[in-house]
């Protein structure tokens, strides 16, 4: 493969398992990670339009399958992780902590409180809409910065990405490079003890000491599935896992949390194999038993193991 020249780092046969919460995956064909806005622009542009992109974030929703990725990963680091409040809008990187802007925005007294208990990155919790408590990236969103497949920096509003729940619509290969929010004002001691709430919650009711990739599977669609005002909040993808009797199941190394059966783990030296196929299975015994078919929340990408 023909790659351009860069002044970030570029690597060949890069392994993903240690990049992703759930350590597991093989290797990526070539790891490049952008020096700035420019250096990317530059090799994207370059870059040959029939090789695959894969924008990567901290890997706290992804299962990358044991084959690896035969693509250009991208992944964002120094230079990316900024925050700057200006007034009640905030200014992140893409490579920004969700909580870290969450903290940043809260001593400034913005309220973006429902980050702080989401897993990953900024342009993470953009691409995939993020939500927590009732609140939605959607609902406090303002812009965001990304480069095209051609290299080319544009800005996107609300209308361009179409927020989803759990989705957006976001051309393939793009780049998401910073974002904007705007939240309500709030004052930075309570807004401080709402997030210690939210952690001492989020600790009691999740299985946060073990290898996660966070929510396995969205909420049935019909419930808690718009992030509209509105919207009811009956039904819940752990409910129907345990009505299937799958809370602890087992597959390999893998398994679905006894602590909230919504949660796929990594309990002991699972493979991506292990994980899908466990997450498969569940869906199937939850279908077999309620007619729901859920639908995945995690993000997998890749090949298979060679046979």
């Amino acid at each position: 493969m023909q790659l351009p020249e860069v002044r970030g780092r570029l690597s060949h046969d890069k392994p993903l398992n240690d990049l992703t919460w759930l350590r597991v995956g093989g290797p990526a064909d070539v790891f490049y990670q952008p020096a700035d806005v420019p250096d990317l622009q530059d090799f994207l542009k370059a870059l040959a339009s029939d090789v695959p992109v894969f924008p990567m974030g901290v890997g706290s929703n992804l299962i990358v399958r044991d084959g690896g990725l035969r693509a250009v990963v991208i992944r964002m680091g120094r230079g990316f992780n900024y925050i700057e409040v200006a007034g009640n809008r905030v200014t992140a990187g893409v490579a920004a902590l969700d909580a870290h802007v969450a903290r940043k925005a809260a001593q400034a007294g913005v309220d973006l409180t429902f980050l702080r208990t989401i897993p990953g990155s900024i342009g993470g919790a953009v691409r995939m809409n993020a939500g927590c408590y009732g609140t939605y990236v959607a609902d406090v969103f303002v812009s965001a910065k990304a480069v095209t497949r051609e290299g080319a920096l544009v800005t996107l509003t609300s209308e361009d990405l179409q927020f989803q729940y759990r989705q957006t619509e976001l051309p393939e290969g793009w780049v998401i490079v910073e974002a904007t929010f705007e939240g309500p004002s709030g004052d930075p001691d309570e807004l401080a003890a709402r997030m210690e709430a939210q952690l001492a919650k989020r600790d009691e009711t999740q299985p946060t000491k073990d290898r996660s990739a966070g929510s396995t599977f969205r909420n049935p669609a019909g419930f808690s599935s718009t992030g509209k005002a509105d919207d009811v909040h009956d039904l819940k993808a752990w409910k129907v896992i345990d009505d299937a009797g799958m809370r602890g199941a087992r597959k390999g190394g893998a398994q679905m949390s006894e602590k909230h059966s919504n949660f796929l783990i990594n309990a002991e030296n699972a493979t991506a194999a292990d994980l899908e196929g466990l997450g498969e299975e569940v869906r199937k015994k939850v279908y077999e038993n309620s007619g729901i078919t859920l639908q995945w929340e995690i993000m997998r990408v890749g090949e298979p193991a060679a046979e």
